[in-house]
């Protein structure tokens, strides 16, 4: 089932009307949908170098759109919708999330996750969801969103449009690894500048 999403994807980014099919797919993958927006960016920049900036603004905006949608569901039908969407990937009980949320030092965890899954493979969607649901701060989360979304395509586009077809290969082998290595420092960054701050 996964690879025929993925596959069709890929199918979508060489068609006539691949930027409208990466702003839908890009928006339904912030809320439900499981294939990143990252396979159609690679081979779309691939033909069109020189509208690499406009691809993955693309994907920003509209995954943004997308978790402002998930972050609706969770906030309005999480028991309608949202526990659906939870338990097609595999999650029974998602009612520990408000639990954790409230506990001290519960917004900062939570802005902490926003970030990983923001910028990493971890299911943003479910994210955007339980951000909605724990009613978590809309401003703060539109901020966060922009920022992880937009660093992550932005790196994919421009490392595609100088690296090529050569980059396909190696974000499937070491991309988690440097999605990782990246979101702590992003992490770090966030935390220095809240001390400094509440000094």
């Amino acid at each position: 089932m996964i690879k025929k999403l993925y596959d069709k994807c890929v199918y979508w980014a060489g068609k006539k009307y691949a930027k409208q099919f990466l702003a839908f797919e890009s928006f339904i993958e912030s809320s439900f949908f499981p294939i990143p927006p990252d396979v159609m960016i690679i081979p779309m920049v691939i033909a069109k170098k020189n509208e690499f900036i406009k691809i993955a603004a693309i994907a920003t905006i509209f995954s943004v759109l997308g978790a402002l949608f998930g972050y609706m569901i969770g906030y309005i039908f999480f028991n309608e919708i949202g526990v659906k969407i939870f338990e097609l990937y595999g999650y029974q009980d998602p009612n520990f999330l408000k639990e954790k949320f409230s506990t001290t030092g519960g917004f900062f965890s939570w802005l902490g996750i926003l970030v990983t899954a923001g910028f990493t493979p971890l299911p943003f969607k479910l994210l955007t969801i339980s951000s909605g649901f724990i009613h978590f701060n809309l401003i703060f989360f539109i901020v966060i969103c922009v920022l992880t979304r937009g660093s992550r395509f932005f790196l994919v586009a421009f490392l595609t449009y100088k690296f090529g077809e050569k980059f396909g290969p190696f974000l499937d082998k070491h991309g988690t690894k440097w999605s990782l290595i990246i979101t702590t420092f992003i992490l770090i960054v966030i935390g220095l500048v809240y001390f400094y701050l509440m000094k």
